[in-house]
């Protein structure tokens, strides 16, 4: 019998059919995509320093494809980036274990890179701007000076000229790695000026459009993007786009881009200067655009307001216009025809709530309970946890205020309540996972805000809710092992237990209410199994 280590190492054989089976088409495109950007070493080692051609119409035959759009520039530009990038890291790395070899043809690729993206970007460009030359021209003359640095390094075994030269090698590569960060942003603002100038200056619907979709796509490559984007004016000539009757048809498109250019600072702030708020709260409270567009402009509301950012103190003119947008958005929670368009609304009202207190008592007067609960046991509008997780954080907000409860209670709001504390993943999903977890925990803050008033406590003990929360302290799995939810749950079960003692038996008592908060967590934080 063969042993399994003889044969471990044997590739199984397949015929040429069963072969072609194994590789999916998305892959091999992906593969002849990303195949120019990762040039042969030694080819480009000889060729880096030779003209094609002296003729500037042939060598432009031969570089530039004439069908290069603004966003194709940009794509070149950050595949090209993010391979540079990764090469330095690998140098930084090999020098650091002092790996001469790798360090040096680390280098060699890192300096072919270099160059391609150069000669890339000035096929484009046809003139570059004069401070993107200058990092350029000291962005080639650091790379040769790595590599030829590099290269003396594996040619010799002295300890101390080697130690020395890590010194130095570090240095150059820290300085190549800053030339480069200043070059890659200028030419990408530079390409980013072009879309931009597109969106103001052009009247035709399809430019326009293409540049706005450009503009998007380039949002979902990060923050530093996001923030190189707004900079250069992207949210005064969006906002144009929506101030506009003409470009009505692409009012949607322009803020759905706004929503993402505003996860940055820079991007509250120039919407702000534009008064960019007053622009969103006329496109809320106009029922006459259509609802997608009045959706995209919850969307940016969502955006601007998030609890995630430090910096909206200087929202000033939001307040100003508060009651309106909360007004428009809690009308477009109640008649949202689809459950995105009632997740965006949702949302935004969510994050006002954190954002002012005062939200918290408009939507009190706009019978917002009654409209939120009827929502719930609406499939079409709360369709997944994530609204779920809107609806009941805006409940757990205005818990706080004593007339509350009253309209919980006339709403039937406790059983819905009891429903979020039963909600579970249909997925492994972490997102799901994490928006189960937010429910069930922001569920069990309401019933332990709202219970300060006996109707709603004596309610929620008659529909069986201290059971389920015993369960969810008791068990992990039911919490998907969330100790938030395990706080929250503990919580609301000692102020239920205040107003109904004899609704908990005594070993719950002694176990979950009885001790200090922090040694009943403990004590359900380690338990392993349910025992209830």
């Amino acid at each position: 019998m063969a042993s399994s280590q003889g044969t471990s190492h044997i590739p199984s054989l397949a015929s040429p059919t069963q072969r072609m089976h194994l590789i999916h088409v998305d892959s091999v495109h992906r593969w002849m995509e990303d195949l120019r950007y990762m040039t042969e070493v030694e080819c480009m080692c000889i060729l880096q320093s030779k003209p094609i051609s002296v003729d500037e119409d042939a060598q432009s035959e031969l570089i530039i494809n004439p069908e290069h759009t603004v966003r194709d520039n940009l794509q070149t530009l950050l595949k090209r980036a993010l391979i540079i990038s990764s090469e330095l890291t690998k140098m930084f790395q090999k020098l650091e274990k002092n790996r001469w070899q790798r360090v040096h043809s680390t280098a060699v690729r890192a300096n072919c890179h270099v160059r391609s993206l150069v000669n890339e970007y000035n096929s484009f460009t046809r003139n570059s701007p004069p401070e993107i030359q200058k990092y350029e021209k000291a962005l080639l003359e650091k790379c040769m000076e790595l590599t030829i640095i590099t290269e003396r390094c594996i040619h010799t075994e002295d300890e101390y000229f080697l130690m020395s030269m890590k010194d130095s090698i570090h240095e150059i590569l820290t300085s190549v790695g800053e030339s480069f960060s200043h070059m890659i942003d200028m030419a990408l603002a530079n390409e980013i000026q072009v879309l931009v100038r597109q969106i103001e200056l052009s009247d035709n619907m399809y430019t326009i459009g293409t540049a706005i979709s450009s503009l998007l796509g380039l949002t979902q490559e990060g923050a530093h993007l996001c923030r190189i984007i707004a900079k250069e004016g992207a949210v005064v000539a969006l906002f144009k786009i929506c101030r506009q009757d003409c470009f009505r048809c692409l009012c949607a498109h322009a803020l759905r881009t706004l929503a993402s250019i505003c996860c940055v600072e820079e991007g509250i702030s120039q919407l702000e200067k534009v008064d960019g708020i007053l622009c969103l709260a006329d496109i809320l409270t106009d029922e006459t655009n259509p609802e997608e567009m009045r959706a995209e402009a919850a969307a940016v509301v969502a955006q601007i307001t998030s609890p995630h950012h430090t910096f909206t103190q200087h929202l000033g003119s939001f307040l100003e216009n508060m009651e309106d947008i909360v007004t428009a958005l809690i009308k477009l929670c109640q008649h949202a025809s689809s459950g995105e368009v009632f997740l965006l609304a949702s949302a935004a009202l969510a994050n006002i709530t954190f954002f002012d207190t005062m939200a918290s008592e408009i939507l009190l007067q706009l019978s917002a309970v009654r409209i939120l609960f009827e929502a719930c046991r609406d499939r079409k509008r709360v369709d997944t946890p994530y609204s779920k997780d809107q609806v009941v954080t805006v409940l757990a907000n205005i818990s706080v205020l004593d007339h509350c409860a009253s309209e919980v209670i006339q709403e039937r709001g406790i059983e819905c309540l009891l429903e979020m504390l039963f909600e579970k993943p249909s997925t492994s999903n972490p997102p799901e996972v994490a928006a189960c977890e937010r429910v069930q925990q922001k569920a069990a803050v309401t019933l332990a805000r709202l219970s300060r008033d006996p109707v709603v406590a004596h309610t929620a003990t008659k529909l069986n809710c201290i059971p389920r929360l015993i369960e969810l302290c008791r068990s992990p799995t039911e919490r998907s092992n969330s100790d938030s939810v395990l706080v929250a749950c503990l919580a609301a079960l000692r102020r239920l237990a205040a107003g109904c003692p004899e609704s908990i038996d005594d070993s719950d008592f002694q176990q979950l209410i009885k001790p200090r908060l922090v040694d009943s967590f403990l004590l359900c934080s380690n338990m392993e199994e349910s025992f209830v």
